[in-house]
């Protein structure tokens, strides 16, 4: 029985894995994600391992996830691809593991951030906040789940 329980754990464990892939954010990435949701509203979300706001962020939208089915949420580490274990391991703990995820790839990370935004220096968390006709909203910091579940209502899919 022993034995039949620690397989199913196993089992368990390679399946959370599998569900997780952690994609290269490399130069087009952006623009590939945004042209996916063209015409759909998303959030997408900059974090970082070390970043404690992003941890809070994090937790938010698992939250956030669970009670809203339809949620689009991409979610871009800053990190390196050598971190991928520890950053599904941190997905997963905030019940994000079927979020789609991707980490900073290219050791250039100044453009990448400007490709995202020419108004981006680096500072964490930074969401963006899109509505179905494509417009984006950047916020710094924090953010607080008031202002997420109002944004929540204000483009939520017709019916």
């Amino acid at each position: 029985m022993k034995w039949i329980i620690s397989l199913l754990l196993c089992l368990s464990a390679a399946c959370a894995s599998a569900a997780q892939e952690t994609k290269h954010f490399v130069r087009g990435s952006y623009q590939e994600i945004v042209s996916a949701r063209a015409g759909k509203p998303f959030i997408i979300g900059f974090w970082s391992l070390t970043c404690t706001n992003c941890i809070d962020d994090l937790a938010m939208f698992g939250k956030l996830a669970k009670k809203y089915r339809d949620l689009d949420l991409v979610l871009v580490a800053t990190d390196t691809p050598e971190q991928k274990r520890e950053l599904a391991h941190t997905l997963q703990r905030y019940r994000l593991e079927r979020t789609e995820s991707w980490v900073f790839a290219d050791g250039f990370v100044e453009r990448l951030r400007y490709e995202v935004d020419p108004q981006w220096y680096g500072e964490l968390p930074r969401t963006y906040f899109y509505d179905a006709r494509g417009n984006a909203v950047a916020v710094s910091g924090k953010l607080e789940r008031v202002q997420i579940e109002r944004w929540l209502r204000e483009n939520k899919k017709p019916k």
